[in-house]
């Protein structure tokens, strides 16, 4: 897989859109939302979208379908029914239970404190200290560490070969599932083959490789998107009380998106209407022209006209 490869159709294309309903869209995740939209529309496939709502802790009440709402006033229509993490729980608990067949997950004891006090990066520990499995925290076996792959954006990426191997969480000691197994299980379960996000992603994936992997299933391609920042580092999140972008006056925000994409916007598209704008997008996005860094900075809230973009290199 090369950056070069996003020149030729992807055939069957089935991609994804998957937010957290811990509160409104920001224009970061409207970035998000509109580059995987128009990546998979340009290449005649399948969008579809997924509420990812496995941490319970973090959900608000309602934000699902002021998701959904947001997106219709885009125009940014899924093509299959919307999924659920927390309706897909047999699902997670089947794959766990597969793999402790294969005795590839042990129960571990250590606490997040304890391993930030010997550098963050777990080492094993209770591998070997057969904790019961039906209470506290799962850990994977490592079987296939990756520690390189290609994006069809940022480029090579290399990950600390250390974080690579790491044994990591596939259950919660509070009983919930890990966001790192259950992501891969949707996306296989859902036949995602390209998955267009942002780059503060790009960590996570290559643990989401090696999970593919180990559960025999073709791994996706990975296209990520530069993140909006507020500041350098800084990005604009649901938790740091980012502004809902506008459902009433779409048209300002999803043009700055345009840009923010690197699509060759002008201001006669001011005149169209918010279909016509999102078949606009469809018709002259290609993720070539998107910039290959990993961070933009934005000068002032996207839902105004005048957006100035500083792109931030590697």
């Amino acid at each position: 897989m090369s950056p070069t490869a996003v020149t030729t159709p992807l055939r069957d294309y089935r991609g994804r859109f998957a937010p957290s309903p811990s509160g409104p869209l920001h224009f970061g995740s409207l970035v998000a939302a509109v580059g995987s939209f128009l990546d998979a529309k340009a290449n005649q496939g399948k969008w579809l979208v997924r509420i990812e709502d496995i941490d319970t802790t973090r959900v608000v009440k309602n934000a699902d379908s002021d998701i959904l709402h947001t997106l219709q006033a885009y125009a940014l229509n899924w093509d299959e029914p919307v999924v659920y993490q927390t309706q897909r729980l047999d699902l997670y608990q089947d794959v766990t239970q597969t793999l402790l067949k294969q005795n590839l997950i042990y129960a571990c004891r250590c606490t997040r404190k304890q391993i930030k006090a010997i550098g963050g990066i777990y080492q094993g520990h209770c591998k070997s200290l057969n904790h019961d499995k039906t209470t506290g925290a799962l850990r994977l076996t490592q079987q296939y560490p990756t520690t390189h792959f290609s994006d069809l954006i940022q480029g090579d990426i290399n990950v600390n070969k250390a974080l690579a191997v790491e044994d990591y969480l596939i259950k919660r000691s509070d009983g919930l599932f890990a966001y790192q197994l259950v992501v891969v299980i949707d996306d296989i379960d859902q036949g995602i083959n390209r998955i267009v996000r942002g780059a503060d992603l790009i960590e996570p994936t290559a643990r989401q490789i090696s999970l593919f992997k180990q559960l025999n299933s073709p791994t996706p391609e990975f296209a990520h998107l530069p993140l909006a920042v507020a500041e350098p580092g800084f990005k604009l999140s649901k938790q740091n009380y980012a502004p809902a972008i506008s459902k009433q006056n779409p048209k300002p925000a999803l043009i700055s998106a345009f840009e923010f994409l690197g699509l060759p916007i002008s201001t006669d598209l001011i005149d169209l209407n918010i279909e016509q704008l999102i078949a606009w997008g469809v018709k002259n996005f290609s993720l070539k022209q998107v910039p290959k860094v990993p961070e933009i900075q934005i000068s002032q809230h996207p839902t105004h006209q005048a957006v100035q973009f500083t792109h931030l290199s590697k």
